[in-house]
């Protein structure tokens, strides 16, 4: 008998192109003997010359190699999709296989978030799941984003935000701040640009009843889980990325030039039969030189944003411990004038360990964060697309602001106001779990969050006229502080059973956290000298504008049975009664729950061999959750201070009334969906219908005047409803060594109705709302053109009272609402080069940009040009006003608020491009690639008043970003 002596085998594994890591090696002989390649693909094993090696990896098919007597095999996989299915989805408190999962649930990896130049989360999902649509609400750096997933489900604007969970640790996504010292327009900061894009592995956004369930009042709105990336085993492995690019303003809207603007302004004169001009019309009668040019919003707002970004990761491990240490360093400046900067530097650890017998796990993650923020505490785009295009020069000879002899205020003095804040953010937990028997594990996890915010605005006497008087005693600060922290403790019991026919898991838990909210803002009035601003002491007037203090307790108990008949059929039921210490007595607890099912198709007998239908599933699932998104404190009968003082005491006031009756909102979630795949998923379809009915709406109830109150925070007997439909398509077009092509597409069409509002005619709410229309609508007024014969604005007279008045005539409803939205993706991979680029496309109307009449010394939009000198049948606009004829003006202020200012807003936008090179070196023990990023690039869009995306008038619109960078791997 002959024997073998075994020897090394050694190589490394690859896509074709580059290297592999995290692929299984086993011995057929031997499967107990199993080796992981390492980050450079290369791996190890003791084999004998007659052994068969096992290749599998995920996303790949499975590869049998003979060993043959080499001692070096280096191994190409090639690219399976339908092992697709068997990835692991993170469902919140369990993962299930993709191919088994009865939930609506989108994901991200890594390798869509690293193509794009972004610094907050939400940005990075822009585009790319279907029933999310995120809007950017401001362009200024370290400005945040507003996400709905699957619409709008409350009345309260504040009452729409899903729930943020970072490794297991719920993230509050409430903003930070004060708004009389917020640094970020048009809203305060918010929290979320805390979290490094890179730093995250995966990012689940769970939709539906049965995905959202388990976390009962915190999931009416949806759960984005957020993952952060992981050590894994093998030799320690150095990456440094370095980073730099440019900023600019996206799109501009086109204003008038001088001609043509003091053509407008010399005919609104004409047009009141106004022959010499005011004193104050500096533009027109000679003051200011009226061939002077400039173009405002390229002085103003037309910068360069410059972004510089620097990480670094240590991480590898044995077997049993696994460990990720990152930092992460990112600077951009302002596109305004001036040395305005926004810096973020952060650390992240993450520790992986499991005991020899396997049996005991701990899992622990930390992050740090530390944002230092410097803004002006003005933002100048409405100065850039209101100022005369002949208006002075912004410095005068001696390099001074100019303020020409007190005719005009100088944008640039607003940027003297200086606008600061501050935030240190830490984020940990530690999971720790032991099988007690098989199939029995005992967990729990121990989260604790920390945001300390410091921010603070001046006003210095500087930054007005000079010619206006005011000085040092008239200097202003505004300061804030903001402490909030939390800590939680969730316990956790698994246990799995397989069967003769099936597979039984029940999971039992528990919640348990307590958050704490301080705020202290202050004002400081009249200093001594300017120098001395920063010294809230030296202010001769201190006041404080806000102190307050609250505790928020929650508790939960929850269970989950999931069961698994044959791999065909699956019934998956959740349960969560929650407490929350935001209702009165007797209202405090709610119990929620959804129950999910799926049918794999696929898998039935005389399917499941079909050369066609790779995977068929069907599922559908129905449930409710809640929301307790109102603050604290709400049901209470509180008390402010007066912050007067009587007899050397500061009196109390009541600022809020009881109510014992205040309770959940709830929300119902229905939802169906088919999954297929063919073609071993080459080609894969999801096509999901949804319902949503939310009910019992936490609003404020309006109380008469007389009751000292303005309202009283209650429960509405309101009724909204958000249904429609979602498609996600997934192809692999090409799939060849060196040359491999994906695309996905996915489409979401939504509808926003608000069913039931009882006695909503007798309401304050009447001119918000109507029965069977959007949320999100306007009531504007009819326009019907422009009178042939005066060239006034006219619109339709409603109620046929010979006048147009509001509220009576304003009537017409717009919705502003998207149709729809969605985004394509493509990635194609051509031996050492990777190109991947997104389009997000958005069906919707917008306001234009409307301005004052002309008979005021401010811009208009260059379209206006058209058609507003004559009066007659093809006038586009009214014949200006210098405000001396009352109709006239009145009749521009019904146009700004007429349906003739909402324009198709549609728009397709070349959302993000990614291009990688790996660098081919001499050895492999390096890795080198050079990558070019951009993020709005390119905008096809018929809207011609600047950026359709944006919603918030006169604020600085998103940015287009390009950076170029170089990864090292080692």
């Amino acid at each position: 008998m002959l024997s073998y002596q075994s020897h090394q085998v050694q190589g490394t594994v690859s896509d074709g192109t580059s290297p592999l890591p995290g692929v299984t090696i086993t011995l057929k002989s031997n499967k107990i003997s199993t080796v992981i390649s390492d980050y450079n693909g290369q791996y190890s094993i003791e084999a004998s010359p007659t052994d068969t090696l096992i290749v599998s990896f995920i996303g790949f098919k499975t590869k049998i190699i003979p060993v043959n007597n080499r001692s070096k095999i280096d191994i190409d996989l090639d690219y399976d999709t339908t092992t697709l299915q068997e990835v692991r989805v993170n469902a919140g408190y369990y993962s299930v296989k993709e191919s088994d999962r009865t939930g609506s649930i989108a994901r991200i990896t890594s390798k869509d978030i690293e193509t794009q130049p972004v610094t907050n989360v939400l940005a990075t999902m822009q585009g790319r799941m279907a029933g999310v649509n995120i809007t950017q609400t401001t362009g200024v750096s370290g400005g945040g984003f507003e996400i709905q997933i699957r619409g709008q489900n409350s009345i309260r604007p504040e009452g729409n935000a899903p729930l943020y969970i970072i490794d297991g640790v719920p993230y509050s996504s409430e903003v930070i701040g004060y708004s009389q010292t917020s640094t970020v327009f048009p809203t305060v900061t918010s929290p979320l640009n805390s979290i490094n894009p890179d730093s995250i592995e995966n990012i689940e956004v769970l939709k539906d009843a049965d995905a959202t369930a388990i976390y009962g009042s915190r999931g009416a709105n949806g759960v984005v889980l957020i993952t952060t990336k992981k050590g894994k085993e093998g030799q320690t492995r150095f990456t440094i990325n370095a980073s730099t690019g440019a900023g600019k303003v996206a799109r501009f809207i086109k204003m008038m030039d001088t001609k043509q603007y003091l053509s407008m302004r010399r005919q609104a004169f004409t047009n009141d039969k106004i022959t010499t001009y005011p004193t104050n019309a500096y533009d027109l009668n000679g003051t200011w030189n009226q061939d002077r040019y400039t173009d405002w919003q390229h002085e103003l707002i037309g910068g360069t944003s410059t972004i510089t970004d620097t990480q670094g990761s240590i991480s590898g491990g044995s077997k049993s411990t696994q460990f990720l240490i990152s930092g992460n360093f990112h600077t951009e400046s302002s596109v305004f004038p001036g040395n305005f900067i926004y810096k973020k530097g952060g650390s992240q650890l993450n520790l992986n360990h499991t005991s020899e017998d396997e049996r005991f796990q701990l899992t622990f993650s930390a992050g740090y964060v530390v944002q230092n923020n410097n803004q002006p505490a003005a933002d100048l785009t409405t100065d850039s697309r209101t100022l005369p295009p002949n208006a002075p020069s912004l410095y005068d000879s001696m390099g001074n602001l100019n303020w020409e002899k007190g005719t005009w205020n100088n944008p640039l003095a607003k940027l003297l106001s200086e606008n600061r804040f501050r935030t240190k953010d830490l984020i940990a937990n530690t999971l720790l779990s032991y099988e007690i028997l098989p199939n029995l594990q005992i967990k729990s996890s121990f989260g604790y969050t920390d945001v300390q915010h410091y921010e603070y605005r001046t006003s210095p006497s500087t930054m007005y006229n000079p010619s206006s008087g005011i000085t040092s005693s008239n200097s202003s600060i505004s300061l804030t502080n903001t402490k909030r922290s939390s800590w939680i403790i969730e316990p956790q019991l698994n246990w799995d059973k397989k069967m003769e026919s099936g597979k039984l898991s029940v999971l039992l838990g528990g919640s348990f956290q307590q958050s704490n909210n301080q705020l202290l803002s202050q004002l400081g009035l009249g200093f001594t000298s300017n120098s001395l601003i920063y010294d809230l002491a030296s202010a001769t007037t201190k006041l404080v504008l806000a102190s307050n203090e609250s505790i928020y307790r929650y508790q939960a108990f929850f269970a989950r049975v999931n069961y698994n008949l044959k791999d065909r059929y699956i019934l998956n039921l959740t349960m969560r009664r929650d407490g929350s210490s935001r209702f009165g007595p007797g209202k405090q607890f709610a119990l929620f729950g959804a129950a999910g099912a799926a049918w794999l198709i696929s898998n039935e007998k005389g399917i499941k061999d079909s050369s066609w239908l790779s995977f068929g599933k069907l599922r559908a699932s129905y449930g409710t959750t809640g929301n307790d998104q109102i603050g604290d404190y709400q049901f209470f009968d509180t008390y402010s201070s007066t912050g007067i003082t009587y007899d050397n005491i500061i009196g109390l006031q009541p600022s809020r009334l009881f109510n014992p009756n205040f309770r959940w909102e709830i929300n119902k979630k229905l939802e169906a969906a088919l999954e297929l795949g063919f073609v071993n998923d080459r080609i894969f379809l999801t096509t999901a219908w949804f319902r949503n009915r939310s009910s019992n709406q936490l609003v404020g109830i309006p109380l008469p005047a007389t009751t000292g109150f303005s309202q009283l925070q209650a429960n509405l007997g309101a009724e909204v409803q958000n249904s429609g439909w979602e498609f996600t398509l997934r192809t692999v077009n090409l799939q060849k060594k060196n040359f491999s092509w994906n695309t996905s597409l996915n489409l979401s069409v939504m509808r926003n109705e608000l069913l039931n509002f009882p006695n909503l005619n007798s309401s304050t709410y009447k001119n918000m709302y109507r029965i069977g229309e959007p949320l999100n609508i306007l009531l504007r007024y009819q326009y019907t053109g422009l009178n042939p014969s005066t060239g006034v604005y006219t619109f339709a007279d409603q109620n046929n009272d010979g006048k147009i008045t509001s509220p009576d005539d304003r009537q017409l409803i717009v919705n502003l609402n998207p149709d729809y939205f969605g985004g394509l993706q493509n990635q194609l991979r051509f031996k050492r080069w990777k190109l991947d680029f997104l389009f997000q496309f958005v069906k919707q109307r917008n306001l234009n940009y409307v301005t004052s009449p002309a008979g005021t010394m401010i811009n208009q939009p260059a379209r206006m040009n058209d058609s507003w000198q004559t009066a007659d049948q093809d006038a586009t606009y009214q014949l200006f006003s210098t405000g001396t004829i009352p109709a006239v003006v009145a009749a521009q202020s019904l146009y700004a608020n007429s349906n003739a200012v909402v324009v198709d807003a549609s728009y397709i936008r070349l959302k993000t491009l990614a291009v990688n090179y790996d660098i081919p070196l001499n050895t492999k023990k390096i890795q080198c690639s050079f990558m070019i990023q951009g993020q709005n690039l390119l905008t096809f869009t018929r809207y011609s008043d600047g950026d359709p995306e944006f919603k918030s008038r006169g604020y600085l619109p998103p940015l287009k970003m390009i950076t170029a960078g170089i990864q090292l791997t080692f």
